[in-house]
């Protein structure tokens, strides 16, 4: 996977949102604004426009259940995150805490309902350009 687009009610709020989280903003167009971080382009298009594009009506383009996922090198980093994302304008879905396979998570909603886990994985070691590197 390359690139997440996300249908968002209010493009420059969630424009705002994504940049005091610390994303970089690579392009922005009348139509949309993107964002590149460790390898992973996050586009942010109107939910409208999205829905028009995939020929379906709104209610039904907005319905898929998902979770997107940032993980950090440290339990602290997971807290830092999560603090960091309040303090952007998200609300916390459910508080930071040891997980059941070893290693710590918590998930916050951006202004738009996307729920976004933040994890350590101590099983999922990052390099050092940010990107996982699975067990073979």
């Amino acid at each position: 996977m390359t690139l997440i687009t996300l249908g968002v009610a209010d493009l420059e709020a969630s424009r705002a949102f994504y940049e005091r989280l610390g994303w970089r903003r690579s392009v922005e167009k009348a139509e949309g604004v993107a964002f590149y971080q460790a390898n992973i382009v996050l586009a942010l298009y109107p939910r409208q426009s999205l829905a028009e594009d995939l020929g379906m009506r709104l209610e039904d383009a907005t319905r898929a259940p998902v979770t997107l996922a940032q993980n950090v090198r440290t339990r602290t980093e997971v807290d830092r995150v999560l603090e960091e994302a309040v303090t952007a304008g998200a609300r916390i879905v459910k508080p930071a805490a040891d997980a059941f396979w070893g290693g710590y998570v918590g998930y916050f909603a951006d202004p738009d309902g996307f729920v976004w886990e933040v994890a350590w994985n101590p099983h999922f070691p990052l390099d050092a350009q940010g990107r996982i590197q699975l067990p073979e």
